[in-house]
């Protein structure tokens, strides 16, 4: 595997989180500034930048609503853009077969919610037999309440993400190791 056969995924990065109750601007400037880290980065080395919109017929998902935009201040030069109706990115968005045409093997999965979207994609990836960077630093989510009324913080559903996605179905990176291609294996 090389950058040569890698692609940024930019997942759900869209303003229409904002319209969301559970909308938090606490951890947004950290993330935004390491997704475009991430992205400036891809750019640089030539790795495509692709960008993925959670849609949905009516509500702040749809396009009718305006708010399948960017969200801001990220700026995303994309090289592909998909719209997907689930959770994984590769059902129904035809970044599947994008991919394979482009003859990527290798994702850097990033954007926004952690543990739904960004998650399932990185599961749903390796399953595939694509090799995953997952950078947690350049994804968001937001505190969530469970059965029992305890409310997980953004960091802890990070941590658990991370957690349950390493050495199974990704390698955890930073926005640097990511960039900078696959680990390399003594030899």
């Amino acid at each position: 595997m090389s950058l040569a056969d890698t692609a940024l995924i930019v997942i759900d990065a869209q303003e229409s989180f904002r319209q969301r109750s559970y909308w938090r601007d606490e951890d947004v400037a950290a993330y935004i500034e390491r997704q475009q880290a991430l992205v400036d980065g891809a750019k640089r080395s030539r790795i495509p930048v692709v960008q993925i919109f959670h849609v949905e017929e009516s509500g702040v998902f749809s396009e009718a609503s305006g708010f399948v935009t960017t969200l801001a201040p990220l700026r995303v030069d994309a090289d592909a853009t998909f719209r997907k109706r689930r959770h994984s990115a590769l059902v129904g968005s035809g970044l599947d077969v994008w991919l394979t045409m482009h003859g990527v093997r290798r994702l850097i999965v990033s954007g926004v919610r952690t543990e739904q979207c960004c998650e399932t994609t990185t599961r749903h990836a390796s399953d595939l037999g694509y090799e995953v960077d997952y950078v947690g630093e350049a994804t968001l989510t937001f505190p969530m309440v469970d059965v029992d009324g305890r409310e997980w913080s953004a960091a802890e559903i990070r941590a658990r993400t991370e957690l349950v996605l390493a050495d199974r179905f990704a390698r955890i990176a930073t926005v640097e190791q990511a960039l900078a291609g696959p680990p390399r294996v003594a030899s």
